[in-house]
């Protein structure tokens, strides 16, 4: 009898050691829109990686994705559990992954612009309405960024269609989407499109290191402020990692203040941000056909 319950207590206690062991060996996996350079979002994401591990404990893994809608397909497979968005692409996953949520922002991201841009051959001048430059516009070649991109599509086409009340393709004569806020500066800068759309952090970051010919390309118009990036976590990771998981990680992304770490967003720091919060994104998209 003594060795019976001795076996059992043998078993049940081996199987309580392997289910922590297992919550504690689990990976917690994440992800990022690919608005940038991969080079750039290798190096920053694997800053954030470490970052994470040490502050939770557990073993944290950045993978890189080559688009919007595979950082999206991640997140809903389960592949990630935790990814930065943008806007458009958290309204998105959050509808496909129930119990989702948007945890922290970017202190810049309450209040986000697209800068309109133009290469400087157009002798199109700055303005301050985007119907000022209607004249100027129509007829010229005009690149977005990445379909699935807030700031480089969705707020710029929003703003095309309310200002002229046509597509884009009625009032340029090419559009093209270049996959990312960097390309759209270099197509741009080249000549290759004469007019495009972009994160206005991405053109400031670019400025302030000295990587933009001025003499060749200029900011034309700047939208209204809108909520754009987001950290948007799973609904189910305390179940995975433990209970309290979700408010460790939310947690320590608002206690981020390595300065090379924020520098490389760029970003001043994180602060709280809700579901409630991209209202007017998911608004915006239904009201222009993006999400039904």
């Amino acid at each position: 009898m003594v060795i019976k319950h001795l076996r059992k207590w043998l078993v049940s206690g081996l199987l309580s050691f392997s289910a922590v062991t297992a919550v504690q060996a689990q990976t917690f996996v994440f992800t990022a829109i690919p608005d940038e350079d991969e080079t750039k979002l290798v190096e920053r994401f694997r800053g954030v990686a470490v970052y994470l591990s040490e502050q939770l404990d557990v073993d944290v893994r950045y993978i890189p994705v080559k688009s919007y809608a595979a950082a999206v397909s991640a997140f809903r497979n389960n592949q990630v559990q935790l990814a930065w968005f943008g806007g458009l692409s958290g309204v998105q996953a959050r509808r496909l992954v129930p119990g989702s949520e948007a945890i922290a922002q970017g202190v810049e991201d309450e209040a986000f612009v697209t800068y309109f841009i133009a290469n400087t051959s157009t002798e199109i001048e700055p303005a301050d309405s985007l119907a000022d430059l209607e004249d100027n516009l129509r007829g010229k070649t005009f690149t977005f960024g990445s379909k699935g991109s807030t700031s480089g599509r969705l707020m710029p086409e929003f703003h095309l269609r309310d200002t002229f009340g046509e597509a884009p393709e009625s009032v340029f004569s090419r559009v093209g989407f270049s996959g990312n806020h960097t390309r759209t500066l270099r197509l741009v800068e080249a000549g290759t499109y004469e007019v495009g759309a972009l994160n206005f952090q991405v053109w400031e970051k670019e400025l302030a290191d000295g990587n933009i010919d001025t003499d060749a390309v200029q900011v034309i118009w700047k939208t209204p402020a809108y909520p754009d990036y987001q950290w948007t976590i799973r609904g189910d990771v305390n179940e995975r990692f433990g209970e309290g998981f979700k408010d460790k990680v939310t947690k320590a992304l608002l206690e981020l203040d390595d300065p090379k770490l924020l520098e490389s967003f760029p970003r001043s720091g994180f602060i709280p941000a809700s579901n409630d919060d991209y209202e007017p994104i998911r608004k915006t998209a239904e009201n222009i056909g993006i999400l039904d």
